[in-house]
């Protein structure tokens, strides 16, 4: 008997996570498309094609100042609005990392969907800042839900949402392996046999899911498929550096966020923030969203030494802006321990350490 309920058991936990991977599979790619209609939509290029060849980067620089401008600035307006009536209406909101440390609480629904439709809408419309936390959000949301209704235990609850979050990151980026390290050392801070392997399932399916409307394509490609030697003694000396650059980019940011009101002042300073942004772009049209553009122009050294050094300074500028003006979520409440900005940043930073 007690044979029959263990297999059982160890049935239904592969049952969740299966499930766990689809869902986060499938709301990542979702995510990924409104994100690429929106970007193609308000910048006008590509429209006939959402996930094409044509980068962002490229859409922008190609929009007319007009277009531009407009798109920008609609991004302060929603972002300002969005949010502040979120917190005003909405439910109180469970980050991922409280919804792991106390699976008993479940993240709700309306306010998770809305907050994570808010980063990509702002995101496409030329936010700054990273997209990662919404796909996170929503991965996690669906183990939740995955979780109680299979009547899964505590532990095995708060396991299933780290790895819900982890395959959320998987599926928008395609980095099966890396979610799953997401969800085992950020997220869980522990490691088992049985832990490992639900991450990586979840991650894996994730991923693959994906790829069944975003296509099998990598974030970042590489000029060179070897390094030389003398790359390791680089990674040595860079990594404290590159590392103490992220510990006050996150300070920085850190007392931005502590700045802001859920006021009248959120809309204003957001749409402040994003109407810098939105001048600033008109002559370096790098500025505008996440930072994938100018990260593969760095990679492939398609970045003078100077243009690399005013984009990290006005990059800093523009995302604090926007942090000051009201943005909700941050990377740590979300589950992280890094934001993706601090991390496009820094790997920006190689273009002089290669030169």
């Amino acid at each position: 008997m007690s044979v029959a309920a263990g297999n059982k058991n160890h049935l239904t936990r592969l049952i969740a996570v299966i499930l766990t991977g689809i869902l986060a599979g499938v709301s990542g790619m979702v995510l990924a498309l409104i994100l690429h209609a929106i970007q193609h939509l308000a910048f006008g290029y590509s429209a006939g094609q959402i996930v094409g060849s044509v980068s962002f980067l490229q859409g922008v620089t190609e929009s007319s100042w007009p277009r531009r401008i407009a798109a920008i600035v609609a991004g302060g307006v929603v972002a300002g609005f969005g949010w502040w009536l979120l917190g005003r209406y909405g439910q109180k909101r469970v980050s991922i990392a409280a919804a792991v440390a106390n699976p008993s609480v479940p993240m709700p629904a309306g306010t998770t969907t809305i907050h994570a439709l808010l980063q990509i809408v702002t995101v496409a419309l030329g936010s700054p800042l990273g997209r990662e936390v919404a796909p996170r959000e929503m991965g996690a949301l669906g183990a939740g839900m995955v979780a109680r209704k299979l009547g899964l235990l505590e532990d095995e609850t708060r396991t299933l949402i780290a790895c819900g979050a982890g395959a959320g990151l998987a599926a928008v980026y395609n980095v099966p392996l890396a979610g799953a390290l997401f969800s085992l050392e950020v997220m869980l801070l522990s490691f088992s046999w049985e832990k490992t392997l639900a991450a990586i399932m979840t991650s894996a399916i994730a991923a693959w899911t994906a790829t069944l409307g975003l296509g099998d394509e990598s974030q970042y490609h590489f000029v060179s498929s070897a390094l030389p030697y003398t790359f390791l003694w680089w990674a040595i000396l860079a990594g404290p550096i590159l590392g103490a650059g992220a510990w006050l980019f996150r300070k920085a940011t850190s007392a931005a966020r502590s700045r802001v009101r859920s006021n009248w002042q959120m809309p204003v300073f957001c749409l402040l923030g994003f109407s810098l942004l939105a001048i600033l772009s008109l002559y370096f049209p790098e500025l505008p969203g996440n930072g994938k553009g100018p990260m593969q122009l760095a990679l492939s050294d398609g970045l003078p030494l100077s243009m690399v050094a005013v984009l990290l300074v006005l990059k800093m500028v523009v995302i604090l802006a926007v942090r000051r003006g009201g943005r909700v979520v941050n990377p740590g409440a979300g589950g992280g321990r890094a934001g993706q900005p601090a991390a496009l940043r820094a790997l920006a930073i190689r273009v002089p350490w290669r030169r």
